[in-house]
């Protein structure tokens, strides 16, 4: 049915240049978190924002079931961060987090950050779209971190 191979599809996409966030809960077994570049706003009334876990990761089922989440916009200087959530997400050894709305493990010194309630799944193939209601935002501020074609890159303000 389809004319195009996956691996040149993805290189497609990757010409867009999106933000990097680390999303995260609380689950059973404590707390998950995973990297993230499928993330937009949905509406101002209400708050909505939306991410897509992929099926695939052993994380999808947890992401799945939780009640509240917290999305993290990393900001340039936290693309270790990013990678620390990228391979696994049980590693928070080390990390300082606070616990927000649900639990949710909650970063400081991002570019912003969300808390959310699921409020709805969506399916999206491979993915699941999560619909959250954003509770609780915050904006310490500073420049994001972006990804651009397989890589991390900043944003210049000339």
């Amino acid at each position: 049915m389809r004319d195009f191979d996956d691996r040149a599809f993805r290189d497609a996409l990757g010409h867009f240049t999106t933000g990097v966030t680390v999303v995260t809960t609380m689950t059973e077994d404590g707390p998950l978190g995973m990297t993230v570049n499928s993330f937009a706003s949905v509406s101002l009334d209400p708050p909505l924002v939306l991410w897509s876990p992929a099926r695939h990761s052993d994380r999808f089922p947890a992401f799945e079931a939780a009640s509240h989440f917290a999305i993290h916009v990393l900001n340039e200087d936290q693309a270790d961060l990013s990678m620390r959530f990228a391979t696994t997400g049980t590693n928070f050894d080390g990390l300082d987090f606070s616990k927000g709305a649900g639990d949710a493990p909650l970063f400081e010194d991002c570019a912003a950050r969300f808390e959310c309630r699921h409020a709805a799944g969506y399916d999206g193939g491979d993915h699941l779209i999560v619909v959250g209601e954003v509770l609780r935002f915050d904006v310490p501020g500073g420049l994001p971190l972006l990804y651009h074609r397989g890589s991390y890159a900043r944003l210049s303000r000339d």
